[in-house]
């Protein structure tokens, strides 16, 4: 590395260490989730939340945006929500002299930070309405494109599947979100900081710590980091052990498996990778870069099949055979 890229380096690692330290003034413990959204912000992609009410999800989200100086956005998720609620709608405008017109009005979905709450206990065509804007960063209204603003971030917190008045997110939606973060319940010792923060004496909001373009110069800096072709095929080769029938596929998951992984799944390993690398402060990708996300960036990508449903099979387990089986270097 030259002293430039040094110094770009140094500074984004330091960058996110405080970043880290304002949004864990608030938020006990979750150290994984807390990195996992922001390896989603640097990545441009977005993240799915899932945990049972209570663990802390939506105060996760909001903390982030109060340490960001950008625009912050919440959309409460019930069954009778609308695609306009979101997006936005036509409105009629009266000018002085009686003409009347429509006009676009925006929608909660125009801002940096979105709050996807309780996700799932939206209809399917109102999830749906997300869909482009995840994608394409744009929202279409009577064919016409309304460019969203950058950075542009959906961070959605659902509830287990399993839970009453919840509809499953579709395939297609699921895929758009880079990482899938699973927020567990807290340990004795940080159940007890939980208590003592929430029933204490108040605490300061986080200051500030980046600015949007701040954002924008530390995504471009992730795109440049080098990874190897022999990396590059490593991930190439765990995707490919996601689908039964594949060569590189094992037992389990050709048994329990009915769909495996996108490349949006290796877009997502290696994005997050790079960005991982950088907190290690290298500019380069290791094969213990991939590893440490494949948990996150795979587990809502490989779908299960009635057999693997009816065992209670976790899509974690399978990541870790894949992992014990397919060989860095082959």
């Amino acid at each position: 590395m030259n002293h430039n890229i040094e110094d770009r380096v140094l500074d984004f690692k330091e960058s996110i260490q405080t970043l880290s330290e304002e949004i864990n003034k608030l938020i006990v413990g979750n150290s994984e989730i807390v990195q996992g959204v922001i390896l989603c912000l640097l990545a441009r992609g977005h993240a799915l939340l899932e945990g049972v009410p209570g663990l802390g999800k939506t105060l996760l989200v909001k903390t982030l945006s109060q340490s960001l100086d950008v625009s912050f956005s919440r959309i409460q998720f019930t069954p009778d929500l609308m695609p306009a609620d979101i997006i936005g709608t036509n409105m009629v405008v009266e000018e002085p002299g009686g003409r009347r017109y429509f006009e676009f009005h925006k929608g909660p979905i125009f801002a940096n930070i979105i709050l996807a709450d309780e996700i799932n206990r939206a209809t399917p065509k109102t999830q749906s309405a997300l869909l482009e804007a995840m994608q394409e960063k744009t929202v279409t209204y009577t064919g016409i494109k309304h460019s969203l603003p950058e950075p542009f971030l959906v961070l959605a917190t659902q509830n287990p599947i399993e839970m009453e008045g919840t509809y499953p997110l579709p395939e297609a939606q699921l895929d758009r979100f880079l990482f899938k973060l699973l927020v567990k319940y807290p340990t004795l010792d940080e159940l007890l900081e939980i208590m003592r923060r929430t029933t204490g004496k108040e605490v300061d909001p986080p200051n500030k710590i980046l600015e949007s373009s701040d954002i924008l110069n530390m995504r471009k800096l992730v795109r440049d980091v080098p990874i190897s072709s022999k990396v590059e095929n490593y991930v190439a080769r765990l995707i490919l052990a996601t689908h039964p029938e594949s060569p590189f596929a094992c037992e389990k998951i050709n048994k329990y498996v009915l769909y495996g992984s996108s490349p949006r799944g290796a877009q997502a390993i290696i994005l997050a990778s790079k960005i991982r690398a950088l907190l290690e402060n290298r500019y380069n990708v290791s094969f213990s870069d991939v590893k440490s996300v494949a948990h996150p960036a795979l587990r809502h990508r490989i779908i299960l099949n009635f057999e693997g449903q009816a065992e209670g099979i976790k899509t974690d387990t399978l990541i870790d055979e894949i992992l014990l089986k397919v060989l860095e270097s082959e």
